[in-house]
């Protein structure tokens, strides 16, 4: 019998209080979220005339354990309904291009693909698959993902669709980024079979348990690549904050700054501006950076290595074109840093989710993603960067990669402040060395959110999960 104030009203923080509900464990849930809304960087913009833009993640991967559970989630929630699933066979799972020297590349795919030399590569993939089960198994524990994948599979891999990649997932460095942390299924591949080849045909790291259920199932047999909600996949979080009211057992505080957490005897005495939660353990949700700041003194070393963990700031450029103006059909592409720093990719809405077009006469929906890790080198400060400027560069983009010379007929900048964590080399130890000083000092907190195990809304949704299991038990 216990009251669990869960910080953060982000889907982390959703994903844990939804847990919570079901355990029969727990008395209370006491959710606590400092701005005006719930979902955190799950966010739609609906317009009336049925258009729908997303400001933050878009499509979900129904993959792996962690995709299984996420749509267990949607299909308790009565949202299977509302499912808007792209299969592989579809020209957004087959076609992804990246714009280096100045010209779209679409990306190999299929035997064909690596049998050939296909620019920008210079030679076949299937050579650099080859050679990788030759390779040696690495000796550090942790390296940067551009070491692991010059090793393994060769530089000018690394250089050009890796550092997409990352620039695309993380809006990060490869250079800086983790392997193990980031990609954990390539440093396991390697650990256990020696070869990422042998890894995937022969499987490798202890599977996750998670039993699909009806949904999941589905999604399998129709081999989903993605999928999204028909008002955008802000709905999912919409749907668990209305699970949550009306659970009878969660208490929901919006507008509500937290300053400071201390232990008690019970627990914990959350500060909040106007108030104090009494609660017997925390799930934290918070960003590291956060968490740190509200932590109390008796909590330095946990303080010091939250801090460590920095976060990228990314301009999300929504862009409505009136007509059908792509010169290419897929998902969108990417561009490496050192083709430009400031234009992480182009996401071609349109293609993949053709639903979320406004009604009447065609339109063409894209998303530019600015800045990353490069936004203070190329932007300046992101306090001071005006909506107006992020425009034009993303315009700019889309006119030069894309050929596009109409202006667009619509348009929305949103700035999302330190929104990717960053997970550098050493983040998993680092991850460990926290959660070993909160054993070791016996105190009520759990740690999620995308600061620690995952930065992908199936990762965090999935770390939720866990955490609450940890703590309560099996959930119903």
């Amino acid at each position: 019998m216990r009251t669990v104030a869960v910080l953060g009203g982000g889907i982390g923080g959703l994903a844990a209080s939804y847990y919570l509900c079901k355990s029969p464990q727990v008395t209370k849930v006491i959710l606590v979220e400092s701005s005006s809304r719930f979902g955190g960087w799950l966010w739609s913009t609906r317009r009336s005339d049925g258009a729908v833009f997303e400001h933050g993640p878009r499509g979900i991967r129904p993959a792996g354990a962690v995709g299984q559970n996420t749509l267990n989630m949607v299909e308790d929630l009565g949202l299977e309904g509302e499912l808007l699933p792209v299969s592989y066979s579809h020209v957004a799972s087959k076609n992804r291009y990246l714009y280096v020297n100045k010209q779209l590349h679409k990306m190999p795919s299929g035997m064909g693909g690596l049998l050939r030399t296909v620019p920008p590569f210079s030679r076949p993939l299937l050579l650099s698959i080859a050679t990788e089960i030759l390779g040696r198994r690495g000796k550090e524990e942790d390296e940067s993902i551009h070491s692991f994948v010059s090793r393994r599979l060769g530089t000018e891999l690394a250089d050009i669709a890796i550092d997409s990649l990352c620039r695309g997932v993380f809006a990060g460095d490869c250079r800086t980024l983790s392997v193990r942390s980031c990609f954990p299924v390539l440093y396991n591949a390697e650990q256990q079979r020696g070869s990422l080849t042998l890894g995937f045909l022969l499987g490798s790291g202890p599977p996750t348990s998670v039993s699909p259920g009806p949904l999941a199932q589905r999604s399998r047999q129709e081999s989903w690549a993605q999928w999204s909600l028909k008002t955008g996949v802000e709905a999912l979080a919409e749907s668990i904050t209305e699970f949550l009211q009306r659970s009878g057992r969660a208490e929901l505080h919006r507008d509500a700054v937290i300053t400071g957490i201390n232990p008690s005897h019970s627990g914990w005495k959350i500060n909040l501006e106007d108030g104090v939660i009494s609660a017997d353990h925390i799930i934290s949700a918070l960003p590291a950076k956060a968490l740190s700041s509200v932590l109390p003194p008796s909590c330095h070393t946990l303080v010091q290595q939250l801090q460590e963990i920095s976060s990228a700031t990314v301009a999300v450029v929504n862009l409505e074109y009136d007509g059908s103006v792509l010169p290419v059909s897929g998902f969108g592409h990417l561009v490496p840093s050192w083709e430009d720093q400031g234009v992480l990719g182009v996401v071609y809405d349109s293609i993949p989710f053709p639903e979320h077009d406004r009604a009447g006469d065609p339109s063409t929906r894209l998303t530019v993603m600015l800045g990353g890790v490069w936004f203070q080198d190329v932007f300046g400060d992101p306090r001071a960067v005006s909506a107006e400027s992020l425009l034009a560069r993303a315009v700019d983009a889309v006119s030069c990669h894309l050929g596009v010379t109409a202006a667009p007929s619509w348009s929305r900048v949103a700035l999302h402040h330190d929104c990717i964590p960053q997970y550098h080399v050493g983040h998993g130890r680092r991850v460990e060395s926290m959660r070993r000083f909160i054993r070791d000092n016996s105190l009520s907190l759990s740690l999620v959110g995308s600061s620690f195990d995952g930065v992908s809304v199936n990762d965090v949704i999935f770390a939720g999960r866990s955490a609450v299991e940890t703590l309560a038990g099996t959930t119903t």
